[in-house]
């Protein structure tokens, strides 16, 4: 219904409309006369930039915000001299808090030069009252706040941004409405990401996830599909679904009669020019004998499971909520490698939770070197305020960093032997962009994930060719062409 919607023929002279999205679109089209007034009082074109920081479900957010910010007429840019800038943030980890605070004060030297200049934060940290305050407090120059749960209304905050003095904070607590069929600028014409589900109902107890992003609520099964059909007659090849916990998808007690995730990704698979298919992230807990056979059974869905771990630990895996012990995911990751030999197997893991000893950490390898995963990504526990986790005892810095560096070595021997098995064999590779080192080269992935480069040129962007894998190279191949 929205899809190709016209600006031009929006009626701006009644009150807006009630209902989503068309009060959006309302909205788009009041911030179009805005920003052409402003273009004609400045002589040139106004820039936008979208910076993201966080996980798969931000980046899809983020296209969302771009798409937004191109139809009401501003220029994408790159940089953050921009005339809007707008963060969408992440908060899992302190760092990334500390790293939006950082770029702040270097976006204030750029608005000191620029009086036309707006600044915007979204996104998972903003659902923080303690950002908020903050941000009050010492980060005045900041146009305009809000969090999670009303990103759909972007285009009503621009423009009341636009036409309103002083900083916009527009924070909500929770909600139970999804709102799609918004513009979306995607970084990949070839593939994207599509929101099956929203938030989170595991309240793991470091996480703060569940506080910022509410609780899990599903996307009717029919517009996820009328979404991604309309991908494929776009040209898109391979589609990610993307939640929280995908295995909780339809599981809501007001979702009667919704289907299964492994009945969606089936029906998924019906859809013609969907070549390829990825979901993220599978909580071990949710994973279903069904969804393994369905992945057995498909041509389509890819060679890559990604199974959080964050512990090995079935002592730490008790304080950490995580609802499995170590026993029972080294049997769930047994059982998907006999269905589905040829699968890549990718995981968290947190070192350093409260509690943790130097025996925890060794029980952690331990699972290590029995799953043998293509990749871990290994971080060290972040304590984040509001989480049980962070009222108990911590670890010791140092002994953090000795179990992490045992832990990251660890994962480093096994994947690189893992990973390389593929040497030698001529495999397709989805082709995503000219290598950023090396111009002669182009940079795809594997159905199971793992990048290859070899020699091409852009015309192959968006296609899908055998290669040829040369060389492993840790985490990555070498290869070349192969021509039927």
């Amino acid at each position: 219904m929205y899809d190709n919607i016209n600006l031009d023929n929006i009626d701006l002279s009644i009150a807006p409309p009630a209902e989503e999205p068309a009060r959006q679109y309302y909205f788009m089209a009041k911030c179009r006369e805005v920003i052409r007034d402003i273009r004609q009082e400045m002589g040139r074109d106004l820039t936008a930039c979208t910076q993201t920081f966080g996980c798969q479900m931000n980046a899809r957010d983020s296209e969302k915000l771009s798409g937004i910010l191109k139809s009401v007429g501003f220029i994408e840019t790159d940089s953050e001299e921009a005339d809007f800038v707008i963060y969408n943030t992440c908060t899992v980890r302190d760092n990334a808090n500390q790293r939006v605070f950082g770029r702040l004060g270097v976006l204030n030297g750029y608005k000191k030069k620029n009086p036309w200049m707006k600044v915007a934060l979204c996104g998972c940290m903003m659902q923080e009252d303690l950002v908020i305050r903050k941000l009050r407090k010492s980060y005045g120059f900041v146009d305009l706040v809000f969090g999670t749960h009303n990103l759909y209304k972007f285009a009503e905050l621009l423009y009341r941004c636009y036409t309103e003095k002083g900083m916009l904070v527009d924070i909500w607590e929770d909600t139970d409405k999804i709102v799609e069929d918004l513009p979306v600028e995607r970084k990949y014409p070839f593939k994207s990401g599509v929101n099956i589900m929203f938030g989170c109902n595991n309240f793991c107890s470091y996480c703060i996830v569940p506080y910022v992003r509410g609780r899990e609520r599903s996307r009717a099964p029919e517009e996820i599909l009328r979404e991604i059909r309309n991908l494929a007659a776009d040209g898109v090849k391979e589609v990610m679904l993307l939640g929280q916990n995908v295995n909780s998808y339809g599981k809501e007690p007001k979702n009667t009669g919704f289907m299964s995730f492994p009945e969606l990704l089936q029906e998924v698979e019906k859809i013609d020019g969907i070549e390829r298919i990825r979901f993220m992230t599978s909580h071990p807990k949710d994973l279903s004998d069904e969804l393994i056979q369905v992945m057995k059974a498909s041509k389509k869905i890819c060679r890559h499971l990604h199974l959080p771990l964050q512990s090995g630990s079935t002592r730490i895996l008790e304080k950490m909520n995580r609802r499995y012990t170590k026993e029972s995911y080294l049997a769930l990751a047994e059982k998907i490698r006999r269905e589905i030999p040829d699968i890549s197997l990718t995981t968290d893991i947190i070192v350093g939770f409260p509690g943790e000893t130097g025996e925890d950490a060794e029980e952690t390898i331990d699972v290590i070197r029995k799953v043998q995963f293509d990749n871990a990504f290994t971080f060290v526990y972040s304590k984040r305020t509001g989480t049980p986790a962070a009222a108990m005892e911590q670890v010791p810095e140092q002994e953090v960093r000795e179990n992490f560096d045992k832990v990251l070595a660890c994962v480093q021997e096994t994947a690189r032997e893992r990973v390389k098995r593929f040497e030698g064999r001529i495999l397709p590779v989805l082709v995503e962009e000219v290598n950023e080192q090396d111009a002669s080269l182009m940079t795809g992935r594997l159905s199971n994930n793992t990048v290859v480069h070899f020699p091409g040129d852009a015309s192959l962007i968006g296609q899908i060719v055998d290669v040829r894998l040369e060389r492993c190279e840790g985490f990555y191949y070498i290869g070349t062409r192969v021509l039927q």
